[in-house]
This record gives C-alpha cells, sequence and structure tokens, in this order.
C-alpha cells in the first residue's frame, strides 16, 4: 500500500473541503448536473481518443499503481544477482532451484535458466516481457494524462452552459442561482478531478516506466550473465553501471527504485 498516495488525496481534498466549511455550507457546492458535465465529458472524450478496452485496463493499471506498490532498490537487486551468480558458480543451475528470490521478474528468468533454456531464449523472453510492461505504464501515463487535460476542459465547457442558462433565465430570478452553480461548480470539479487524481497519477506511471526500464534492463544483463558464468565480483561492477555514479559500490544501500 503506497502511504504517499493516499496521503496526498486525503489532504488534497481536505484543504478544499475544510476551506468550504470555514466559508459557509457545504451543501451549495454539490451539484449532480455539474459533476455529470465534467466526469462524463471527460471520460467519454477519452473513449474518443483510446480504444474501450485500453481506457479499462489503464483505469485498473492506474489504480493498482497508486496504491498497491511493491518497492524494491536497485542495490538490493544487484544483490539478489551477485548472490545467485555465487550459488550458480558453485554448484550450477540446478542450485538457483531453492534459491530465494525476491523480485518476480528476476525470478522468472532464473525459473527458465533452472528449466534449461538457452541464453538467448531467455534474454528474448525477458526482453518481450519488459517491453510489454514498458508500454503498458506508457499507455496508462497517456490515457491518465488526457483524463487530466479533458476534466478542466469540460469545466469550461459546464461553466458555458451555466452561462447560458441563467443568461436565458434573467426574467426568472429563481432560476438564475442553480444555472450560476453549474457555470462555476463545472470549473472546480474539472480542477480538482484533473490535479488531485488524474495527472498525480499521470506522473507516478511515468516514473514507474523510467524505473521499469532500468531495472528491468538491468535483471536481463544479469540472468544473461550468469548464465554465462561470468565472475560475481565483474558482474557487481557491470550491474552497477545501471546505477547513479554517486550510488555505486553501496551494494545493499543506494538508490531507492520502484519495480512491480
Amino acid at each position: 500500500m503506497d502511504l504517499a498516495t493516499i496521503l496526498g488525496i486525503i489532504i488534497g481534498f481536505a484543504v478544499v473541503i475544510a476551506a468550504i466549511f470555514m466559508g459557509g455550507s457545504a451543501g451549495v457546492f454539490v451539484n449532480i448536473p455539474s459533476f455529470l458535465i465534467v466526469v462524463g465529458g471527460a471520460f467519454g472524450g477519452t473513449l474518443v481518443r483510446f480504444p474501450m478496452s485500453d481506457v479499462v485496463g489503464t483505469l485498473k493499471l492506474g489504480s493498482s499503481m497508486a496504491f498497491n506498490q511493491e518497492k524494491v532498490t536497485t542495490s538490493s537487486v544487484i544483490s539478489e544477482i551477485v548472490n545467485l551468480a555465487q550459488l550458480a558458480r558453485k554448484g550450477g543451475a540446478l542450485a538457483l532451484e531453492s534459491a530465494e528470490i525476491n523480485y518476480h521478474f528476476l525470478k522468472k528468468g532464473i525459473t527458465m535458466f533452472v528449466d534449461g533454456q538457452d541464453e538467448a531464449f531467455v534474454r528474448q523472453a525477458l526482453q518481450q516481457d519488459r517491453d510489454l510492461a514498458i508500454e503498458r505504464y506508457a499507455d496508462g501515463e497517456r490515457i491518465f494524462r488526457s483524463i487530466g487535460d479533458a476534466a478542466p476542459a469540460f469545466g469550461m465547457i459546464g461553466t458555458l452552459v451555466g452561462l447560458v442558462q441563467m443568461l436565458s433565465s434573467l426574467s426568472d430570478p429563481a432560476a438564475i442561482g442553480p444555472a450560476m452553480a453549474v457555470a462555476l461548480l463545472t470549473t472546480l470539479y474539472g480542477a480538482l478531478i484533473s490535479n488531485i487524481i488524474a495527472l498525480p497519477i499521470a506522473d507516478k506511471l511515468a516514473a514507474k516506466l523510467e524505473v521499469e526500464t532500468v531495472v528491468r534492463t538491468m535483471v536481463i544483463e544479469g540472468v544473461s550473465q550468469i548464465q554465462a558464468g561470468l565472475n560475481p565480483e565483474v558482474l557487481t561492477d557491470y550491474l552497477q553501471s545501471f546505477v547513479p555514479e554517486k550510488d555505486r559500490g553501496e551494494v545493499g544501500g543506494g538508490e531507492a527504485a520502484e519495480a512491480a
């Protein structure tokens, strides 16, 4: 569970709600037509840009990414790879069969190695897995960013709708208030959805994309060198080339990264 995401959303909405209560009645900020214009319009606009299956899958991915993150460090992955290399040099591939592996992508590669697959096949399979994962995160980022762009736009559309309704009802003072509420609240709803939910999740997916590219590439190279029988000390130096220079030589400490 990613506590930062939960706290961010709670704090973001809490300060707005607190300001609303401090300024008067909260009921005036609840308007179903305004909400429908923003949410329905943003979702509809996103469906026009992307296939429905991609949108539905991305909403699930975004939710999973935002609230359920498996966190590892590059240094911990390097340590795992080097330990596996030491086991393989001492006892061969079968020595890795009972080894405990925490990072699932690394475990997948070692399992194929233990099963007797050659280095070229294992590399190709892992590269395909990495590329598909990167593609999912890239698609997710684009879709959530599209929602983040569409929500404020439909907020402005709702504002225009409300203004038209208000101007057409100037002869009826009782209708001016509800029309003005639609005009203003759609902009508020659009800004909240965009800046507290959609765009932050898009940024999180973009960060995840960068981490996945580095960590999974590091694992692919590590598994390949284990199969080639590379000396663990040489392998350590090689894998640390994936880590920022200031953090090299600190296997077990080092740069924090996220991987799923």
